[in-house]
């Protein structure tokens, strides 16, 4: 079975960061961490979980500025894709330059695809690119749960008006790639509140 529990790191950007684990193997990926933090260490070697992967949605300083704190604490792979990946260490194109962090994250060790795939104990995660945001946007399914990074939002959609955003793009990969999911999955966000998939077909203005 999958759980997680979500973790508001860098709260002037209210960025959701999630640890994510199969409560059988004790597997765990954490997605998106805004900032270091030592609690959340001790929380994971509480649990006596077994940390796998760093995850990045996107390239954005919000979304990657405990990158290198939590790759020191358990030397596991900074994982992001591959259209993003060369942001994570340049300051001015993951914007964290202005956003008065200049973050240089450690570079990733493993570039995702379209339809990339890994385990978490039995459970298969399946990772899919949605360009829009950024570039190299992606989505992460765990069934029933979808970490949707800036793609989609409660009633809202990701920014596309920062460098490497295109409307035209997100909107065809929310419908393409997250709209045909099961409309009871569970939407987690990068920012907010979580909502489902049967929801944003409803009532999310942009879609």
């Amino acid at each position: 079975m999958i759980k997680y529990k979500t973790f508001v790191l860098l709260a002037g950007y209210e960025t959701n960061t999630y640890l994510v684990w199969d409560t059988e193997s004790l597997e765990a990926v954490l997605i998106d961490p805004a900032a270091p933090n030592e609690n959340l260490v001790n929380e994971i070697n509480s649990m006596g979980l077994k940390l796998t992967r760093i995850i990045n949605t996107h390239g954005h300083g919000d979304h990657i500025g405990g990158n290198e704190f939590f790759l020191k604490a358990f030397n596991v792979p900074i994982c992001i894709h591959k259209d993003d990946a060369n942001m994570l260490g340049n300051p001015q194109l993951n914007l964290s330059f202005f956003m008065n962090m200049n973050i240089g994250s450690p570079e990733a060790k493993e570039a995702f695809e379209d339809k990339a795939a890994f385990q978490l104990g039995d459970n298969t995660i399946k990772v899919f690119h949605t360009p829009g945001h950024t570039k190299g946007g992606i989505i992460i399914y765990a069934e029933p749960y979808l970490f949707t990074g800036d793609t989609l939002f409660l009633n809202d959609i990701g920014r596309t008006d920062l460098p490497g955003g295109d409307f035209k793009a997100l909107i065809k990969s929310i419908k393409e790639k997250i709209f045909i999911l099961p409309q009871d999955t569970i939407v987690l966000p990068g920012h907010g509140a979580a909502s489902t998939i049967k929801h944003e077909l409803t009532s999310n203005p942009y879609t």
